[in-house]
């Protein structure tokens, strides 16, 4: 029996005291995979979890589905389980939905949290301030390891996380850390200062958090402090958050290289799926037509060597392919703060030094194919270096398309691909259809 089945039955035979025993061993996200899985009534299911399970099944729903779980609930369960919330996943959850839902939650919250959570609303959700979580473990420089150890006992439970402790002055002012590790070794009469890191790395509360999670993958942390720009510390972000925003950028990434909207679901009604797509199917129109008018100003020499016409798309589709190999690179490139001011002059070499390496091995052998093709040496030549040309133009689009963007504050990756695509075609009909006209009289 399937493993979602098998968590079904137990859930639903199961009564509720004797799936406390059980239910710490289940991780929620598999629980919400067997709701999904369960075609009757969910809250035969749910009614049986604890507050604070239900909670974090909540946190792992899609954000179009957070509020209607928590909405199955009368309003003096929905207060419980929000009480179970941490601040990071309550914002997820208000920020999935429109203002008369948000209100409808704050007012079963206390006034300190909702004031709490209305304060991370205010900051930009793509920022270090939008997905950080206020609870964190906190102590005074002054504190001795004996008195943490016994502090941590009452106050770490609530906390999001704590593998690392944070030390602050009376002002709230990040002053070090120090670990679970080095506290539990450390004698009880020990200063936690005599222990401490004070070469602690912190993010600003408004850095992107692209730039937060190359931060994280840089160093390898499992929390990070989140601090103002007077360094009181404000929260923290934790690596399962940080995993959540590398897997929706790169998806972002990817679908807007595709010319796709983010927001398209597999599952999606025709009609986002239209909207999503059909603008960039038109602007895709308007650089073929560009392409076609390229090739409308030689129709004169086609005519005279139909050939040519069989050659055409290899030529704009060699191209194609390696500008979009050099795009992908840049646009990866730029993402994870690989290419920078200071190395793009030397990146920009490389780039054309493939470029000129690739047209040239592949720009021989099209021109051989050619010259068998036609058994005219002339027209290997022009298909050659037709070839040579447009894959040198292509690397060398790939590259300065992309920075363009970046400079103008445009995201690379929304647009990148159809300016390249838009260069290799109108330029290798060029290349291609412009030499054969220079050379027609060998060519007839």
């Amino acid at each position: 029996m399937p493993y979602d089945l098998e968590l079904i039955q137990l859930l639903l035979t199961y009564s509720k005291e004797q799936l406390k025993e059980y239910i710490e061993d289940i991780h929620p996200a598999d629980i919400l995979d067997a709701i999904h899985q369960y075609e009757g009534n969910k809250l035969e299911i749910l009614n049986k979890l604890p507050d604070s399970i239900i909670a974090l099944i909540i946190d792992y729903a899609e954000n179009e589905e957070k509020y209607e779980l928590l909405s199955m609930f009368p309003d003096s369960k929905q207060k419980e389980i929000v009480d179970e919330m941490s601040s990071d996943e309550l914002v997820d959850l208000l920020g999935s939905i429109d203002e008369d839902e948000q209100n409808n939650i704050f007012v079963k919250m206390d006034k300190e949290d909702a004031e709490e959570v209305r304060e991370l609303l205010s900051y930009l959700p793509d920022t270090a301030g939008g997905i950080m979580a206020t609870e964190f473990v906190f102590i005074k420089e002054t504190m001795t390891v004996g008195e943490t150890l016994g502090y941590l006992q009452k106050e770490a439970p609530d906390a999001e996380t704590a593998y690392y402790i944070y030390v602050l002055d009376e002002r709230d002012t990040l002053k070090g850390v120090v670990s679970l590790r080095d506290i539990v070794v450390s004698n009880f009469d020990t200063v936690i200062t005599d222990i401490m890191n004070d070469k602690v790395i912190s993010v600003p509360v408004d850095m992107d958090q692209e730039e937060v999670g190359r931060i994280f993958e840089k160093y390898g942390f499992l929390t990070m402090p989140v601090v103002d720009n007077e360094d009181i510390m404000l929260g923290i972000v934790t690596v399962d958050d940080i995993m959540v925003v590398l897997s929706n950028e790169h998806t972002e990434d990817m679908y807007r290289l595709a010319g796709i909207q983010e927001g398209e679901k597999v599952a999606g009604t025709v009609i986002e799926s239209v909207k999503s797509r059909l603008p960039w199917l038109f602007v895709n129109l308007i650089t073929a037509i560009l392409a076609a008018a390229t090739v409308s100003l030689f129709e004169s020499t086609i005519s005279r060597v139909v050939t040519l016409a069989t050659f055409m798309p290899i030529v704009a589709g060699m191209g194609g392919n390696a500008g979009s190999q050099t795009l992908t690179i840049i646009v990866r490139g730029i993402a994870l703060g690989e290419l920078t001011f200071e190395n793009a002059k030397k990146v920009l070499v490389k780039e054309i030094g493939v470029g000129l390496s690739n047209g040239l091995a592949i720009g021989l052998t099209v021109a051989t194919l050619g010259y068998l093709w036609e058994r005219k040496p002339i027209f290997g030549l022009v298909i050659g270096l037709a070839m040579f040309l447009n894959l040198i133009a292509a690397t060398t689009a790939g590259f300065i398309v992309p920075v363009t963007l970046k400079k103008l504050k445009v995201d690379p990756a929304l647009a990148s691909a159809v300016f390249v695509t838009t260069v290799t075609d109108v330029l290798g009909f060029f290349f291609f259809l412009g030499l054969a006209t220079v050379f027609i009289s060998s060519l007839i």
